[in-house]
């Protein structure tokens, strides 16, 4: 397996992590709780979010095992890594505008975003 073929199946293997991470927001961020005191609307909303995020992690997820020749080699595989590294290069700067929080976890989270970002970008690169 060479270098952008690892890449990719990390960059799924790194997808598949963030689809069980989001599975556990419930639990996490104690939302029966914390969204109870949300609108009805707001709290439908953000689990429902949260639902396709984890749909949409798992496929790629899986596309990056099953299809990892299709995502290097065809323009619609690169389409979808270049994608994803913008999915993560827009996570990482949605990050610092609406979560100023000054803490570890936090950063290590900042952390995971950019390592998504070139997970995806670097295979791009390859000839």
């Amino acid at each position: 397996m060479d270098t952008p073929e690892l890449l990719v199946r990390l960059g799924g293997a790194h997808s598949l992590g963030f689809a069980l991470f989001h599975l556990a927001f419930w639990k996490l961020f104690d939302w029966k709780r914390d969204l109870a005191r949300n609108s009805a609307a707001n709290r439908a909303i953000m689990q429902i979010l949260n639902l396709r995020l984890i749909y949409v992690f798992l496929g790629i997820g899986a596309a990056c095992f099953v299809f990892t020749d299709e995502l290097l080699r065809t323009p619609l595989g690169n389409a979808i890594l270049a994608f994803m590294a913008l999915f993560w290069v827009g996570r990482t700067i949605e990050q610092f505008v609406f979560l100023r929080v000054h803490h570890p976890l936090v950063h290590a989270l900042t952390a995971l975003f950019v390592l998504g970002a070139l997970l995806f970008a670097i295979p791009l690169l390859s000839p």
